[in-house]
């Protein structure tokens, strides 16, 4: 055997020992189902995403769809999960079935969903304690969010179980008994409803009979040119959450975030209680920013609205899981 060819058999022979010795990578991270998670009286499924490797003690952010979605599509079109992988918390996604409504819609207007230990809202806190159960999370640091119905249900979810979640995010939504105030689930998409912001925190606090606090803090996400749910309704989502927390209705902070208007309200205390984003020219949808760039997350697309702004970053930020 020549040298020339001798080299070149050494180097084949260290090619293939390095890919023997080389750890095989974990197979990333996938969507799961749950069954199982408890008596279920709102017929939903319940799905999550956990990241390879997740320590105990992490957060975990309930995400709720909105109409015609699913668990699937909500995960990835957000960016929850690319947001899960980066930061190390879990993602609890439930997920409506048509049985319960045809436009698999979260019934946040039907009072059987929407009271404490009914419907679909004892439903998804039977979800929480079984993730936090699961993988042994930080039940001081769990989070709901959801886009449209998920928006008004996770309004439902602060509401009605205000000591499982430090905070909340309602993209699109409304406010906690909005459906019952106006008379109608479509007065209260099309048109609000009237209510005092005394009114709207009484709701609240009759979700929740005898609570005194804490109360989960607000951020709203909201096009200007939302034609489905009007942005009125993020103006009384503002009226109640402050009088929950004892604030006034007079923003704190006013500036603009990615070229769009934000807003903060803080309580008694000096921390921020509410925040809001009026999304410029945007329509019924949840906001995204795709690219790689570290405040970039979402993937556009029906409802999935680019507007240089990713909701779930703006959250996930505000709620500190990075």
């Amino acid at each position: 055997m020549t040298q020339t060819r001798a080299a070149t058999l050494l180097t084949v022979l260290a090619a293939l020992l390095s890919v023997l010795l080389t750890p095989t990578p974990a197979a990333a991270a996938s969507l799961q189902e749950v069954t199982g998670f408890g008596s279920n009286p709102g017929a939903l499924r319940m799905y999550r995403y956990v990241p390879d490797g997740l320590p105990a003690g992490r957060p975990v952010v309930v995400a709720l769809h909105g109409c015609t979605q699913n668990a699937a599509g909500y995960a990835a079109g957000t960016g929850w999960t690319t947001l899960a992988d980066r930061w190390g918390f879990s993602v609890v996604l439930p997920q409506q079935q048509s049985g319960n409504n045809p436009s698999q819609c979260f019934n946040w207007f039907q009072s059987a969903d929407i009271e404490r230990g009914r419907g679909e809202a004892a439903s998804v806190a039977q979800m929480v304690d079984r993730q936090l159960a699961d993988v042994s999370g930080d039940a001081s640091r769990v989070y709901v969010t959801g886009l449209s119905a998920g928006g008004g249900m996770t309004a439902v979810m602060m509401a009605t179980y205000p000591e499982k979640f430090a905070a909340g995010g309602v993209v699109a939504g409304l406010p906690y008994g909005c459906a019952q105030a106006a008379g109608s689930p479509y007065v209260c998409m099309y048109v609000g409803a009237t209510q005092t912001p005394r009114q709207w925190g009484d709701r609240v606090r009759a979700a929740r009979p005898g609570y005194t606090g804490p109360w989960p803090v607000l951020t709203v996400l909201h096009g200007t040119a939302d034609y489905t749910v009007k942005p009125v309704n993020m103006t009384d989502l503002v009226e109640q959450w402050t009088d929950v927390h004892g604030a006034d209705t007079a923003a704190d902070v006013t500036d603009t975030v990615a070229g769009h208007p934000h807003q903060v309200y803080r309580g008694p205390g000096g921390g921020a209680v509410v925040e809001t984003y009026s999304l410029n020219g945007m329509g019924h949808g949840q906001p995204v920013d795709p690219g790689s760039g570290p405040a970039q997350c979402g993937t556009a697309g029906a409802y999935y609205l680019d507007v240089d702004l990713c909701a779930a970053y703006r959250l996930g930020t505000a709620w500190r899981l990075g």
